[in-house]
């Protein structure tokens, strides 16, 4: 009887784990371990943490692209585990790309923390060549979608976005840039959905030239602010061509608002590359 009850103790612990464990089965992923990628671009060793489905290479439906930028000083690990997108979209394949030294950030103004080129041209365009050569290898290695590819990128790592935005607009659905202003880097880009995340009080990038950056994005978009829907610090307005302009302006300084973090994977999942 001891033996029977000791079983049945036992069926029961397994279901409550296959329960507590969604990401075990389905094709999500945030039980599954990530994969540390290399990569060789013009002679130095980059690297990326990536997380995919366990479908993604066997699926008849090719999973979307998620690229994530850290800001300057940070890391891929710690971006993951602060950020984990891929837990909030388990469907996708979500890379935490690895900046390098050599760019001066406002805290470093030596260089000497990883970062992300702040401008089109800028160390031989090392970040970017670094991320045509990961999508190239994840188009080859996984079922992905050419039409849903997305960035996110926070301080440094929202500038290289708008950068990204200016000069590789081609190959990516949306965006979502926070705490990094662009300036008149964007001044004609191609109208593309963007998310902008800013602080009113943000002590390391002026809000002044946030607001100017989101200034520039209405022109681009030609969004119709009379028509925008709020939503607490959230405001959305419609552009041309199907584009959005999203809008977090929270009270706060530089930090990536972590309530904001769902609101922009639906953000991407409403567009796609047309």
């Amino acid at each position: 009887m001891k033996r029977l009850s000791v079983l049945a103790a036992g069926l029961v612990l397994l279901a409550l784990v296959q329960v507590l464990a969604p990401g075990v089965r389905g094709g999500a992923q945030s039980d599954l371990p990530p994969s540390n990628r290399s990569f060789r671009v013009d002679g130095v060793d980059r690297t990326a943490l990536i997380f995919h489905p366990d479908s993604a290479q066997a699926s008849k439906t090719p999973a979307p692209v998620v690229f994530f930028f850290h800001g300057h000083g940070g890391r891929a690990q710690g971006a993951a585990r602060r950020f984990r997108i891929h837990t909030l979209w388990p469907g996708a394949i979500v890379v935490y790309m690895q900046g390098l030294p050599g760019v001066q950030g406002i805290t470093d103004p030596q260089g000497l923390k990883p970062g992300w080129q702040k401008m089109p041209g800028e160390l031989g365009d090392r970040d970017l060549k670094f991320v045509d050569a990961v999508l190239e290898r994840l188009q080859k290695e996984y079922r992905t979608d050419p039409n849903r590819v997305y960035a996110i990128g926070h301080s440094n790592g929202g500038r290289f976005v708008n950068v990204l935005w200016k000069t590789r607009g081609d190959k990516f659905a949306a965006f979502c840039s926070a705490s990094g202003q662009g300036g008149r880097l964007l001044e004609g880009v191609t109208p593309k959905p963007i998310f902008i995340i800013a602080g009113e009080r943000d002590p390391l990038v002026p809000f002044q030239s946030q607001s100017y950056s989101v200034d520039l994005v209405r022109k681009v978009l030609q969004s119709d602010q009379t028509k925008a829907k709020v939503d607490g610090y959230a405001r959305s307005e419609r552009g041309i061509n199907g584009t959005e302009l999203m809008t977090y302006i929270h009270p706060g300084g530089h930090e990536f608002p972590q309530d904001a973090l769902p609101m922009i994977v639906s953000f991407f999942q409403r567009h796609t590359r047309h």
